[in-house]
């Protein structure tokens, strides 16, 4: 059985947000189309506390996309984004969020940021998808969202630790690209046995 995995489709993540993607907003109809198309939809939602330990403005003399040495290994810092009950971390009005079944919040803990929609960055702490998808018998996962080089590609990777056939549908991502981080995340998931798709693929 098959899910749609929606990953962060938020006003902050889109045109004219606090960390916005390039061209970020431009899939949601390929993603609504898409939506139709499946019986499980699951979304992903950045979810950060005010002063979250990932954020540049947490750190002295520190800016968006340095880094800093965390328990858990090295994080990027990124400006403040997708702040609980603010506006840039809602769902982008254009998508159809009327079929999703669950929603998984990540980065709640402001100790340690989330990209992965199963692990929080430690990769210990378990965020419950796995259970929930191996209770409705779901076998594979076609993944869409924000952003391909960070939470898109963290899930794709530790969901096919998980044991799912983990897919990417390529024309319904978008990437940030920090320093050539767009194709190192395309080279990490293809290695791993990701399977790329196109959107044309499942609608016809």
């Amino acid at each position: 059985m098959k899910a749609l995995l929606i990953v962060d489709i938020q006003y902050d993540f889109c045109q004219g947000g606090a960390l916005a993607v390039p061209d970020g907003d431009t899939i949601i109809p390929t993603v609504n189309k898409l939506i139709d198309h499946f019986d499980v939809i699951v979304q992903t939602q950045d979810w950060h506390p005010e002063g979250h330990s990932s954020f540049a403005s947490s750190h002295q003399d520190k800016e968006p996309f340095d880094t800093v040495e965390m328990d858990y290994g090295t994080q990027v810092l990124w400006p403040d984004h997708c702040v609980q009950g603010s506006k840039g971390a809602e769902f982008h009005e254009d998508l159809n969020t009327l079929k999703s079944q669950v929603i998984i919040r990540k980065g709640f803990r402001r100790a340690i940021d989330s990209y992965s929609t199963f692990f929080e960055n430690d990769q210990k702490t378990a965020t419950g998808l796995t259970g929930y998808l191996k209770q409705r018998g779901i076998t594979d996962l076609y993944t869409v969202g924000l952003a391909t080089d960070f939470c898109v590609k963290w899930s794709i990777l530790d969901g096919i630790d998980e044991g799912f056939n983990m897919h990417i549908v390529e024309d319904a991502v978008k990437g940030i690209d920090l320093d050539g981080s767009l194709d190192e995340a395309w080279d990490e998931m293809k290695k791993k046995g990701v399977k790329v798709t196109q959107s044309e693929d499942i609608l016809s």
